[in-house]
């Protein structure tokens, strides 16, 4: 099946509005916890029950690994925010977005009989937000939404045939 290159305005203007606000969501995010001194993740990957539990309790109790994890989730989350919110680079924004959501999932995933020290948003019962996020973040991958209005076109740009025929020959 072929994806379709053209979308209705309203098409259109829903995926970059849905790419900015989740674009924004990361960049702030991520920018909160830059300008908190005292913000650390390890709280978070030391209440760890599901997969890969003993590996976030290990990273929470090594103060050298927490430094380093909690560094590349500061600037992935920038990073990202700035990707989706510019459409720029966004095929990679969207991609990284989907790892991390992915590792906040599995973390702290929202099943009926495990217990968390700090409360969640709401009862949920498998499906949260952040699997939600997930979710809409596979759409503007599915959607090229970086194509539509943002940088990615204009940086990567495609030579048409008449151009490429009408640009000299490398030497």
């Amino acid at each position: 099946m072929h994806a379709p290159t053209k979308y209705t305005s309203f098409q259109a203007t829903a995926l970059v509005v849905l790419r900015i606000f989740i674009g924004w969501h990361f960049f702030y995010e991520g920018l909160a916890k830059l300008l908190n001194p005292y913000w650390t993740s390890a709280g978070y990957l030391a209440e760890s029950q599901w997969w890969f539990g003993g590996i976030f309790h290990d990273i929470a109790a090594s103060p050298t690994i927490l430094t380093v994890v909690d560094q590349i989730n500061i600037w992935a989350l920038i990073l990202i925010g700035i990707g989706l919110m510019a459409g720029l680079v966004t095929k990679v924004a969207a991609i990284g977005a989907i790892v991390l959501l992915a590792l906040y999932y599995v973390a702290a995933p929202p099943f009926v009989g495990l217990q968390y020290s700090m409360p969640m948003e709401g009862s949920y019962v498998i499906v949260n937000k952040v699997l939600i996020e997930l979710a809409a973040v596979v759409l503007l991958l599915a959607y090229r939404a970086g194509d539509i209005f943002g940088l990615d076109p204009w940086i990567f740009r495609k030579r048409t045939a008449a151009e490429a025929a009408a640009a000299p020959a490398d030497a």
